[in-house]
């Protein structure tokens, strides 16, 4: 049997990569590397895997976990940024135990932008010449639901330095979705790169447009400037490397060019992405509370 590891299994999208691979008719031995195992048993009860110890900041964890590993499906922790720290003992592992593909979600535009941890860990990922797929998937919906939460619940505000840039979208499930389907057929997708996005383009304006009708209730964006932002979150607490991360995702965009829409999702997992207006109806108990 085919021995996969999930990492960051009980994270969004692990756990939507998890969810739909119980959906596909497959002979895989699926593990979820997990931190903690017995609270991380709780949150994947529903469905059918094994647990495995895995820890991005524990080295030891992964020799066991990566012990007989056919296909790693491998992710960056936000709260990870040390490339060669953390990810390089990674690969060499993978080397050495003789892992045969390496899934990994990277990020839309990656191949331009030198200074994001995803550039770094997908050239040591073709440097080890174990084959690879890169999927790279525009602006999460979920960040609504996680990151901009407070803010949205609690203020009715968006508040980013985005000004007016047009983002790309993606639905974390339909990650999971396309990811499930290529973790079943890797044969199809070996040192292939695919950039996952939603048929739109929205401005954060529009976007808060989009969530004032469907939540019933009035959603302001405001685009501060960088210094505004940086005291604003630092006084909300928020970490520094967090803010940074926020300004790279939010504020570039406006000097750089809009990405593309692609029809990936369409075609790997033979259906139609999940909409802005359809991401907010499904999560409106979860975007105002």
């Amino acid at each position: 049997m085919t021995k996969i590891l999930i990492t960051g299994a009980t994270g969004n999208v692990g756990t939507e990569v998890i969810k739909s691979l119980q959906n596909i008719d497959h002979q895989l031995d699926i593990y979820a590397g997990v931190r903690n195992s017995n609270e991380d048993r709780i949150k994947l009860a529903n469905f059918k895997v094994k647990f495995s110890l895995f820890d991005f900041t524990d080295f030891k964890t992964y020799n066991t976990a990566l012990d007989g590993c056919d296909i790693l499906f491998l992710l960056r922790p936000p709260q990870i940024s040390e490339v060669e720290k953390y990810f390089k003992p990674i690969i060499d592992t993978c080397k050495k135990k003789g892992v045969k593909h390496i899934v990994f979600l990277s990020v839309q535009g990656v191949e331009k932008s030198k200074i994001i941890p995803h550039h770094k860990i997908e050239k040591l990922i073709v440097d080890s010449k174990i084959p690879y797929t890169f999927l790279r998937p525009a602006y999460f919906m979920q960040n609504f639901t996680t990151t901009l939460h407070d803010d949205l619940v609690n203020k009715k505000l968006i508040y980013l330095p985005a000004g007016k840039a047009k983002f790309t979208l993606i639905d974390v499930r339909d990650i999971g979705s396309v990811s499930a389907t290529i973790l079943t057929k890797t044969s199809q997708h070996i040192n292939k790169s695919y950039e996952l996005t939603c048929k739109e383009k929205l401005t954060f304006s529009e976007m808060a447009r989009i969530l004032s009708d469907i939540l019933g209730t009035d959603i302001k964006y405001k685009s501060p400037n960088l210094i505004s932002f940086f005291l604003t979150k630092r006084k909300e607490k928020t970490p520094t490397m967090l803010i940074l991360v926020m300004i790279m995702l939010h504020y570039f965009p406006r000097f750089q060019q809009e990405p593309q829409i692609t029809d990936w999702i369409e075609k790997i997992s033979n259906k139609q992405p999940t909409t802005f207006e359809q991401f907010a109806t499904d999560n409106k108990k979860l975007l105002t509370k």
